[in-house]
């Protein structure tokens, strides 16, 4: 969740979402992302919404957050019927930040609790939080597992030391297996996040990290290539030279060796970035993000989304705690996307994942394309025919390209 706010309309006190929020409702599925916002060591490529505890000062305590994630939770239950939004259950819950199990598990048992007995929580749901391996333990794993969650997303980025001094990662890699077992211990499903052109990595670092990421046995996997974000500490020692830019020719090398290895291990991709072992085994969560589901993004700097409607909150914990406070409405700003704005981010987010998307839903300049692309080796033929836009190998590695073509771009 990136730091910097979108411009968009003021949003109202009282939380009110337009009528077309509400239109279709009942037939899509709903949602729950909880930002946490602490972390123990900003990370040097990080441009997400977090903050260390020198970095809060006075007003965002992290032992009162999970009663201020609460009352939001509160509010939106007011704000979702007053708008006409049907009520319905919640198919996933991801608790992301920062690092969520930096909070006690029983503040994420609480949140998830409050959840619950607001919306109740579909048979079979998802419940999710991300973690750093070094901020478990068996207990807290245990904890969670015991109040509802299903599954756990460790950020290992890699198993080299050099690598995760540059990312300024402070855990021991030898602790990613350790953590891995003891989550699975205590029944949860296990996800492992990795960074790939990381500067100074070599193809042997990449190589030595997915068979240490392999030999865990994960449920799931996810590799992002390294992206430079603006007033970052990387991007500053980048531009003083103190570290190699990052390649992109690197960056498809090394997800070309991704994708080799992690098939080879009986894992299949199913959205550019992520390989899981099975269907059961996908993150539902964000496949309802790609789908676009219905969410509702409860903390400092959170995105939601209701039919087309976006609205996202303000940035500080402190100014975040102080309106729920006053019964106030967290959100910063809004926008309402227009029938055009909607297919083409439906497009853009539905090419990326291996079930594709029908050929009828392009305009008439995406079909037009799909024969150049098909020859280009970047959609799949076969697909096609069916009436598929699917991407090949190729294809993922030149997504966005392809996505601009379908549009007509």
């Amino acid at each position: 969740m990136p730091s910097v706010l979108p411009v968009g309309d003021p949003a109202p006190l009282d939380g009110l979402l337009p009528a077309q929020a509400a239109e279709g409702a009942a037939g899509r599925e709903f949602c729950l992302y909880v930002h946490i916002p602490f972390c123990a060591v900003r990370c040097g490529y990080c441009d997400f919404n977090t903050y260390t505890a020198k970095e809060l000062g006075s007003g965002a305590s992290q032992a009162e957050y999970s009663g201020t994630v609460n009352s939001e939770l509160d509010f939106a239950v007011k704000a979702l019927a007053a708008s006409g939004v049907p009520e319905r259950k919640l198919s996933t819950v991801f608790f992301g930040g920062g690092t969520p199990t930096l909070l006690p598990a029983a503040d994420l048992a609480s949140i998830l609790r409050r959840a619950d007995q607001l919306w109740g929580l579909e048979a079979g749901a998802e419940v999710t939080t991300e973690a750093n391996p070094d901020s478990v333990t068996p207990e807290s794993l245990q904890t969670l597992a015991d109040a509802g969650f299903t599954r756990v997303s460790f950020g290992m980025q890699s198993a080299v030391p050099h690598v995760l001094k540059v990312l300024d990662r402070t855990h021991d890699p030898e602790r990613v297996p350790q953590a891995v077992a003891w989550a699975r211990a205590a029944g949860l499903k296990v996800s492992l996040d990795l960074i790939y052109g990381t500067p100074g990595e070599s193809m042997a670092d990449w190589v030595a990290s997915l068979e240490a990421t392999i030999a865990c046995s994960p449920d799931h996997i996810s590799a992002y290539s390294l992206i430079i974000e603006d007033g970052t500490k990387l991007a500053a020692q980048i531009r003083r030279s103190e570290v190699a830019a990052i390649d992109d020719d690197d960056h498809a090398d090394k997800y070309l060796k991704a994708d080799e290895m992690l098939a080879a291990a009986g894992y299949t991709w199913y959205e550019v970035s992520n390989w899981a072992r099975s269907d059961p085994d996908r993150c539902r969560h964000n496949l309802a993000y790609w789908r676009g589901a219905d969410w509702w993004g409860a903390g400092p700097g959170a995105h939601s989304h209701m039919g087309g409607v976006r609205w996202w909150n303000v940035k500080h914990p402190a100014a975040y705690a102080q309106r729920l406070s006053t019964s106030v409405s967290p959100a910063a700003g809004r926008e309402t996307l227009d029938g055009r704005t909607r297919q083409v981010e439906h497009i853009m987010l539905q090419t990326r994942i291996i079930d594709g998307l029908a050929t009828a839903e392009l305009g008439p300049e995406g079909r037009d394309a799909v024969a150049g692309l098909i020859a280009e080796g970047l959609l799949d033929g076969a697909a096609a025919i069916a009436g598929t836009v699917r991407l090949t190998l190729q294809g993922r590695l030149l997504a966005d390209a392809v996505v601009r073509r379908l549009l007509g771009y």
